[in-house]
């Protein structure tokens, strides 16, 4: 038995399991997000031992993901950007009294969902770095761009604004000492500016203090939290729709692993997807299918994996939290690419592990103690919003014990709530934040060695991954544009009449 214990890492396993059920509440909580979560986690963390901070951010990341739906489900307000596709089921069921079924399902089906993203984190991420070991300076440019230009895309319904906030992010990680010539960039002569925006206050401002902002803005009554009804659930009927949860899963993995995307792209499109291949629901889409909060569930957890792996082997992440938990990776000396999981395999097992623990932790927590907290998440909004606030002028404060940082905070969160006041993305702006620096100099090194080429045009770009790189993100960014947009789809309505 004490040879068993000194294998297994108890405060390892304790630290997910707290970061599991911190990533209940904070998820289950209308107004709080796993972002903002997560966010707040890097200024806690900085100092504590690596393996220690991915555990807890892990569990964060895992439950709070699934936590979303219980909001969804009780109130119709979903949790999570991720969970906005449960209510559209969820809370009909509810209505009818079956709360408890819905939760049910939505807890197994996270889990499943989780499971099947993280084990294809385990079996990919290998072969994928050492694909990346083949990316010249220029690929690594390349690749952050089309990421970009993908989540300028689908992070909103108007395109240019997805790229404002693109071009909004890149400038912000322009602003300190140039990497290569050391010349000031930007700081308009404030010497706390010559060092960068740190990463902690600016994610704190956008995710936490914004939505501080925005609740208060939006201010509205209470919403009245439906019965829980205890109601006996067959484990069996539920999973009967164990084979459709894999091709969701898939999908969610897939979209995952396709930078700025993330849960809310993925649960629409499985959802869509379930929609056509089950012809006959049990009850009709809309009014309460069970399949409908599967094909959400599953597919927003299984992005979870996907978008870790772009993180961990090319250092471009998947999702406004995996851009998050690239900062932790950073503010820990470790750094994500090709080579990460090779010199740094314990991080990397380190990940893998509170995941998997913190999927055991989401089926717990969403079978005994998700049913339990529906007052919970209707703790009046005069007692958590200055709790919130709090911790955010502490998080910022506590990276560098700087004022300067609080009041960038401030700025940032002012900034983000203007942004969604008038449906700007935050997330592209804090991708582009977070890959705006490595986008610098991969462009800047390309430049330097095909300068020294006798055709520098094809030096940089005469190499398959740049080929394909570059017309990917061209077709993205014409795709994108309403002229082109028009002319494509006038083109191939003219193929198929031909």
């Amino acid at each position: 038995m004490l040879d068993v214990l000194s294998v297994v890492d108890i405060r390892f396993i304790l630290m997910v399991l707290a970061g599991s059920v911190a990533g209940l509440f904070v998820g289950a909580i209308p107004g709080l997000s796993v972002s903002m979560a997560t966010a707040l986690l890097v200024s806690i963390t900085y100092t504590w031992d690596h393996s220690d901070a991915l555990a807890m951010i892990m569990g964060v990341y895992v439950v709070g993901v699934f936590s979303g739906a219980v909001s969804a489900i009780l109130i119709n307000i979903p949790g999570a950007p991720s969970s906005v596709v449960t209510t559209l089921d969820g809370y009909p069921m509810s209505r009818k009294g079956q709360a408890y079924k819905a939760l049910y399902t939505a807890t197994i089906y996270s889990f499943t969902g989780s499971l099947f993203g993280l084990l294809a984190l385990g079996l990919l991420a290998t072969p994928v770095s050492k694909v990346a070991l083949k990316f010249t300076k220029m690929d690594y440019f390349l690749l952050a761009l089309f990421g970009l230009a993908t989540v300028g895309s689908v992070s909103t319904k108007n395109y240019a604004k997805g790229l404002i906030s693109v071009m909004m992010g890149l400038v912000i990680s322009m602003i300190g000492l140039d990497p290569l010539m050391g010349t000031k960039r930007l700081t308009f002569g404030v010497q706390n500016l010559t060092g960068g925006i740190n990463t902690v206050p600016a994610l704190v401002g956008f995710f936490g203090f914004a939505e501080v902002l925005s609740v208060i803005y939006n201010m509205k009554q209470e919403q009245n939290v439906l019965a829980m009804e205890r109601m006996k659930v067959s484990l069996k009927e539920v999973l009967k729709h164990w084979k459709l949860s894999l091709y969701t899963s898939t999908i969610g993995m897939l979209v995952g692993a396709l930078p700025g995307a993330g849960g809310p792209v993925a649960s629409f499109i499985a959802y869509n997807e379930t929609k056509r291949l089950v012809k006959e629901p049990g009850v009709p889409f809309g009014e309460g299918a069970v399949e409908g909060i599967m094909a959400s569930e599953s597919s927003n957890n299984a992005c979870i994996g996907g978008a870790l792996i772009p993180m961990l082997t090319l250092a471009v992440p998947g999702d406004a939290v995996t851009a998050i938990i690239l900062s932790v990776f950073y503010v820990h000396g470790l750094q994500p690419g090709p080579m990460f999981i090779r010199q740094n395999p314990e991080a990397f097992h380190s990940i893998l592990a509170a995941g998997f623990i913190a999927c055991f932790a989401l089926l717990a927590l969403g079978l005994l103690v998700a049913p339990r907290i529906c007052k919970v998440i209707t703790i009046p909004k005069n007692i958590m919003i200055p709790v919130v606030a709090s911790l955010c002028v502490i998080g910022a404060f506590a990276c560098n014990n700087r004022l300067f940082d609080v009041a960038l905070m401030f700025l940032f969160g002012l900034i983000g709530f203007l942004m969604r006041r008038f449906d700007y993305p935050v997330a592209p702006l804090i991708l582009a934040m977070v890959l705006g620096k490595m986008m610098d100099s991969n462009f800047r090194q390309a430049v330097s060695l095909a300068s020294a080429a006798e055709n520098p045009l094809k030096s940089m770009f005469w190499h398959p991954f740049t080929i394909i790189l570059s017309i990917c993100t061209a077709a993205v960014l014409l795709n994108n544009i309403p002229w082109t947009k028009r002319r494509i789809d006038w083109l191939l309505k003219k193929g198929k009449k031909v």
